[in-house]
């Protein structure tokens, strides 16, 4: 039977959770185009509307690897404390906008280190951007809480400096760790020491995989590396035949492993061929811990309440099912048990009885 349509409105007032979004992916268009005219960096276009528009179309080539090189501009103007402190104060104000109340923000601090600042440097930039968001929001009445998650770019050899950072600043704002960038070629095995390091100092991690490679990929990030989320995981779907669960499946949805889903950004990088088809709703049905997700705001044109209208007009999803994804990613959160809880029964829980 197809859920009864949810109306926009709704849907923005809806509390949300988002585990898997990127900080350089989702800058404003408008600051991207004052902040590159700042430092001196040429863009396609310097009309925010036009360059948003470019970001989409330019995403939108089914190439993962393409959909990654978009991030040169973004990264681009993300080299000073000014940018910095600037994007990370806009990305919470921009969350708490779209009805967000969790949310896990993830970005490589090497990244940001071309105009000299220190990686050190960069995370407390960035913690003291999101900081000031927060205390805005709050103040505007619409809180939001945010933790970041510090990344690793699988391809280059500073992952464990990555690591070590976030060991550094888990008392700080540094809730988690990742490694990113392109996954096809470039195993999670291969920073195992990292991983190793990160669970003898109980640090939590997620770790992209089955996206642009399968279950090879989702092996060794759980088995081999112990990630306890998945980043996107969409290719787990090639263990499941005809509702029936391989191994590796299995353990997935029976130990609870959240799978960090992005249906636009999927649909974008060839990982899923529409949002009726996309997994996220086969695999919801079939009891996976899934949950919903932006991935990159600018590069994919998208927000939450845009996801959650895409699976309520495409897929058929309603409330309920829109309730279960932000429990979802509020219990798999690098929270401590205690604080999820009371985000779920005081804030998530009673922002859809009222949309109920």
């Amino acid at each position: 039977m197809t859920a009864p349509r949810v109306e926009t409105e709704t849907l923005r007032r809806l509390p949300k959770a988002v585990l898997h979004d990127h900080l350089d992916g989702g800058l404003r268009p408008a600051t991207v185009v004052e902040l590159a005219a700042a430092v001196g960096h040429r863009l396609p276009t310097t009309d925010p509307d036009e360059l948003a528009a470019w970001y989409y179309e330019a995403a939108n080539s089914g190439d993962l690897v393409r959909y990654i090189a978009t991030f040169e501009h973004t990264l681009a103007v993300m080299q000073t404390r000014e940018g910095l402190l600037r994007t990370a104060e806009e990305y919470v104000l921009d969350l708490a906008a779209d009805g967000v109340v969790y949310a896990e923000v993830r970005y490589a601090p090497e990244l940001n280190t071309d105009g000299g600042l220190s990686l050190a440097e960069v995370v407390e930039t960035v913690q003291e951007g999101l900081a000031a968001g927060m205390a805005k929001a709050a103040a505007a009445g619409t809180p939001v809480r945010v933790g970041t998650l510090l990344c690793g770019m699988r391809m280059f050899d500073r992952v464990r400096e990555a690591a070590d950072l976030a060991v550094a600043y888990r008392d700080a704002g540094v809730v988690g760790f990742d490694i990113a960038g392109a996954e096809d070629g470039f195993p999670p095995a291969d920073h195992l020491a990292a991983f190793e390091h990160l669970r003898r100092e109980s640090v939590p991690f997620t770790i992209h995989a089955g996206e642009a490679h399968g279950l090879p990929s989702i092996h060794q990030a759980l088995q081999v590396c112990g990630a306890q989320r998945l980043g996107h995981g969409v290719r787990i779907t090639d263990d499941i035949v005809d509702g029936k669960l391989g191994r590796l499946a299995g353990w997935v949805r029976d130990r609870r492993i959240a799978l960090e889903m992005c249906p636009t950004s999927n649909l974008q990088t060839g990982a899923a061929t529409s949002i009726a088809d996309h997994p996220i709703t086969a695999l919801k049905d079939l009891g996976f811990r899934v949950t919903l997700n932006t991935d990159n705001r600018l590069v994919s044109g998208t927000t939450m309440t845009r996801e959650m209208s895409l699976l309520v007009e495409q897929a058929g999803w309603g409330v309920e099912d829109l309730r279960t994804v932000t429990v979802n990613a509020v219990k798999s959160a690098f929270l401590p048990f205690d604080e999820r809880r009371a985000l779920i029964d005081d804030v998530i829980l009673p922002g859809y009885a009222a949309a109920l």
